[in-house]
């Protein structure tokens, strides 16, 4: 998919607000599922980057130990420690549009795509990334307010800017992980709602170029739920699990999976083992946002109420 994206005209409206709704509200947290760092670059990089000890910090904070308090306290210090790292401020965005402040959405958002443009000049490859990840954060800010009926032919115009920055990156280095790992969850949403478009591709992306690899068996795993192969995603979220295994949000995705499994396969073990992963979860539930553990909740009763 190039930045020459367009929308045909014989795509329904019903359809356009699924996609706008996948894209931009789906991806809000998966996509900045990036880091890089002097100190400990998860990227096999000839020339790592330093994008500063609390935003590192924050970043596995929060992707692999799930602990959405210690990294939001850690991106309080990053803003004022490392003010032009936009990384910083997309972790910022996504963790707004979490709790639903959309004021502090729209904020942080305007500040990674302002901070991703000056980095233009010194390093192009990450300030065109940061670029059209300020784009995404920002057409998710239309449809927050405008919802979808007014706000998706705006939102769309800022997904056109999002592929326009990440061709620009890939022109530079086509094969960069973090790069792929961005452009990789995009593709993967599209091709997941879309019925046009090829999932394949987007996996073989994902495991060629993409980095670090228990995100890529994240995406992959949430790929292969949302297509309803669950012995695939069952499979990738092992691989996951096998690297974050404190991280809570990997125990309900796995969770998840065995739910919809053995409700498919009408085996009421599955569903009993998806209760215990529940379970698993909720046990760090004081780390989590408070909407994401009133939906592992609502999950887990429904699929107790299944198995009476």
């Amino acid at each position: 998919m190039t930045g020459k994206f367009s929308v045909s005209e014989a795509t329904t409206s019903k359809k356009i607000v699924h996609f706008a709704k996948a894209v931009f509200t789906t991806l809000i947290v998966l996509n900045l599922g990036i880091n890089s760092s002097i100190a400990a670059d998860p990227f096999p990089r000839s020339q790592p980057r330093d994008i500063g000890d609390n935003t590192e910090a924050a970043f596995k904070a929060v992707f692999e130990q799930g602990n959405y308090q210690a990294g939001q306290k850690y991106l309080q210090q990053a803003i004022s420690a490392e003010p032009n790292e936009p990384l910083a401020y997309a972790m910022q965005a996504s963790l707004a549009y979490t709790n639903q402040d959309t004021s502090a959405l729209e904020s942080y958002s305007t500040k990674t795509l302002d901070t991703a443009k000056k980095l233009i000049s010194s390093d192009p490859l990450r300030g065109n990334l940061y670029a059209a990840v300020g784009h995404f954060l920002e057409g998710a800010v239309i449809l927050t307010r405008e919802g979808t009926v007014s706000g998706v032919p705006k939102a769309l115009s800022r997904l056109r800017e999002v592929y326009k920055h990440l061709d620009k990156a890939e022109a530079i280095s086509p094969k960069d992980p973090e790069l792929n790992l961005i452009k990789g969850y995009m593709d993967l949403f599209l091709a997941v709602n879309l019925p046009f478009a090829n999932p394949q591709q987007a996996i073989q992306r994902l495991e060629e170029n993409a980095g670090p690899q228990y995100l890529v068996d994240r995406g992959i795993a949430i790929a292969y739920r949302d297509l309803k192969n669950y012995p695939k995603a069952l499979e990738y979220a092992n691989r996951a699990l096998k690297t974050t295994s404190d991280n809570p949000e990997l125990y309900y995705l796995k969770a998840q999976i065995l739910r919809e499994q053995g409700k498919k396969q009408k085996n009421p073990q599955m569903i009993q083992e998806a209760l215990t992963l529940f379970d698993q979860a909720l046990a760090k539930k004081s780390q989590l946002p408070a909407s994401l553990v009133k939906q592992i909740e609502s999950e887990r009763k429904s699929a107790a109420q299944s198995v009476k």
